[in-house]
Parts: C-alpha cells; sequence; structure tokens
C-alpha cells in the first residue's frame, strides 16, 4: 500500500473517532494512556526491531544522519514516550473547564470553555 494512503487512513480512522472519544470521561482517558505506556514497554523490543529496519531503507534512501538520528527509537526514546504517556495521565483533564466568563450589558452570559478539538 501506498505510504501516503496508508496515512490518509489512519488520519481518517482518527477523525471518525474523535466524536467517541469526545464523550470518554477522565478516568477511562487515563486508563488508556497508561495502557499504551504499558503496551510500549512490553513491545520495545519489537517495536525498536520495525524501527532498525525503517532506519535501514531510510538509510539507503539517503536522509541524512541527522534525521536518522532523529527517527531512532533508543532506549532513552521510548522510556520518554512511556513518561510522557504516564505524565499526560497524571494532568487534570482540561475538558468542560470554564475559563473566563462574563455577562455582556443586555444581560447575555458568555463563557469559554475547554473542548477536545483533536486527538493525541
Amino acid at each position: 500500500m501506498d505510504l501516503r494512503v496508508y496515512a490518509e487512513n489512519i488520519s481518517k480512522r482518527a477523525k471518525k473517532s474523535q466524536k467517541d472519544l469526545i464523550k470518554i470521561n477522565t478516568e477511562i482517558k487515563n486508563r488508556a494512556l497508561l495502557r499504551a505506556a504499558e503496551l510500549i514497554m512490553e513491545r520495545k523490543e519489537e517495536i525498536q526491531g520495525k524501527n532498525r529496519k525503517d532506519l535501514e531503507k531510510a538509510e539507503k534512501k539517503g536522509y541524512s544522519k541527522a534525521l536518522l538520528d532523529r527517527l531512532a527509537l533508543n532506549e532513552k526514546r521510548i522510556s520518554g514516550m512511556v513518561q510522557v504517556l504516564k505524565d499526560v495521565a497524571s494532568l487534570p483533564d482540561p475538558v468542560g473547564q470554564v475559563i473566563s466568563m462574563w455577562t455582556r450589558p443586555n444581560g447575555l452570559k458568555i463563557g469559554r470553555m475547554r473542548v477536545p478539538l483533536g486527538t493525541i
């Protein structure tokens, strides 16, 4: 399958699932983030193996050493990804927070609320 088509399919599926994700409560979102962290750690050897193959292909195509370095998933980077997922799960959920509210001269109340717009 063409890489562009593959990426577009992933994007479309993410967009479609966005409507369902908006309705999910904080506990479920946090459990999903923590489970993703667990799965990354459980499958890190597999992830690194696939990454090595991708890096070999990229090197053959002439990608720069700097880009190859940025794409490399070593132990430190995988641990960093896992830690970021855990950190996000520990943050207060901003969805639904009213960040400002004011009343217009005609009595109409206007507010700004944090709402989900996309996916990670």
